[in-house]
């Protein structure tokens, strides 16, 4: 299931081919974050990192250099040492990022400082994401003025400095079989997840407890983390976008909503689903939940190759606004409302993101000013929602605090999409079926 060594090499020939003759690309690994005193949150590399390379470390950083006769892919990584590993786990060391990553050259990290400014030396430019960390920013500077600081014995310092965010990013962008493959599978465990979470929900019971179900699953079935901090919100909880305290009782006659994934393989799942605590629908609750649904379906029958991103949240739009006029939420023509945006009242964000090794994922969505076009490949969320929030006073008190999202993640295919996430119950009649038969 994991991405091969092939596949990797062939990322960083793409990324290579698209670089200019002798130039140089820098990737840091991603810092270490400190939790609390000396106490460390779990590593998670880089994305870009990982991208091109599948190390998993920290402490590194990853050079391409096309051309260089010793070998274009090098990584600067931390020594083996028995007595450290003894205590925080195996590194692969110099001589594993050779055998195992397929690396043409490395080097101890300690010894960066020496070797590095000889490999930026004589390359007219330098691929680098500047700003992304500011400590590593001055290491790079201060390579390159020390190169400056011999050019009157002939060093030549690069000329240019080229962002590599977009090279990467596009590269990125579209996914390859092995990675809708794990894609499928994150959207698979994380359906399995919302699954368990429906089947123990009930009254009294704590938000962070189907929290705890949600990774129970997740974990249980190979993905060990979630792939962003789970997002169970209840009764007016709902109605805050990123609630994440997840520290509230769960009462009688409200919806909860769930917005949950696992990562898998460094590949993140996003799947949202709102249903009710006692396993069954109020006539407010299921109108609106009726609207976001139809509205999530006409996002998705837009989804094909040639449409471009902007489609499914137009079409997510044209529903939710005609269905608030409908109920009496809105009140006035439905394309005059549209125009002046009124529905951003109660539906505030967009249809959806890119998803894939970052759960909002990287690659732009507008090229040379105009909404990109969709291909196969892309994958992205399909995200609609309604909040009331509980303090509007401009509608009728039943509609309030009733907050509804439903999410899904999309493949772009040749011909139109696939739904990655499906098995996760998401009409009325599942849901209520389906908490009915487990609860």
């Amino acid at each position: 299931m994991s991405i091969s060594k092939t596949e990797f090499a062939r990322r960083r020939r793409n990324l290579m081919a698209l670089m200019e003759p002798n130039s140089i690309a820098i990737i840091p690994s991603a810092p270490e974050q400190l939790r609390s005193r000396d106490t460390e949150y779990p590593y998670r590399q880089d994305s870009d990192f990982y991208y091109l390379s599948g190390f998993t470390e920290p402490q590194a950083v990853l050079v391409l250099a096309p051309g260089r006769r010793h070998g274009q892919y090098v990584i600067f990584c931390r020594e083996r040492d028995p007595a450290t590993e003894l205590w925080h786990g195996y590194r692969a060391g110099p001589e594993g990022a050779c055998a195992d990553h397929a690396a043409d050259d490395a080097f101890p990290i300690g010894d960066i400082d020496d070797i590095l400014p000889g490999l930026i030396e004589g390359r007219e430019r330098v691929y680098y994401s500047m700003g992304r960390s500011a400590a590593f920013d001055r290491q790079i500077m201060s390579w390159v003025n020390s190169i400056r600081s011999k050019e009157s014995t002939g060093a030549v310092p690069p000329g240019e400095f080229t962002d590599l965010n977009h090279f990467v990013h596009e590269l990125r962008l579209v996914k390859s079989a092995a990675e809708q493959r794990l894609l499928r599978q994150a959207g698979e465990l994380t359906a399995r997840g919302h699954k368990r979470a429906m089947g123990h929900c009930a009254p009294g019971r704590y938000e962070y407890q189907l929290e705890a179900e949600l990774l129970h699953e997740f974990a249980s079935s190979g993905a060990r983390h979630a792939a962003y901090p789970s997002i169970v919100g209840s009764g007016p909880n709902a109605c805050t976008l990123h609630y994440v305290e997840n520290s509230r009782a769960m009462r009688d006659g409200e919806l909860v909503l769930v917005d949950a994934g696992c990562e898998l393989e460094y590949y993140a799942a996003d799947v949202t689903r709102t249903f009710p605590v006692n396993g069954r629908f109020s006539r407010e609750q299921r109108a609106l939940y009726e609207i976001v649904l139809q509205a999530q379906a006409a996002a998705i029958a837009a989804i094909r190759p040639g449409n471009n991103w902007n489609q499914p949240h137009d079409a997510s739009v044209e529903v939710i606004t005609r269905g608030l006029v409908e109920l009496g939420l809105l009140k006035g023509r439905v394309d005059r409302l549209i125009k002046r945006e009124a529905y951003r009242e109660f539906y505030m964000h967009r249809v959806g993101h890119w998803l894939g090794l970052d759960v909002h994922d990287v690659g732009d969505y507008r090229v040379a000013g105009s909404w990109r076009q969709l291909e196969p490949g892309m994958v992205m969320t399909v995200e609609p929602g309604i909040y009331v929030s509980p303090h509007n006073s401009k509608v009728a008190r039943k509609w309030r605090g009733i907050g509804i999202r439903i999410e899904d993640d999309v493949l772009v295919t040749g011909d139109g999409c696939e739904v990655l996430t499906a098995s996760a119950p998401s009409s009325v009649e599942e849901i209520e079926a389906y908490m009915a038969a487990t609860g």
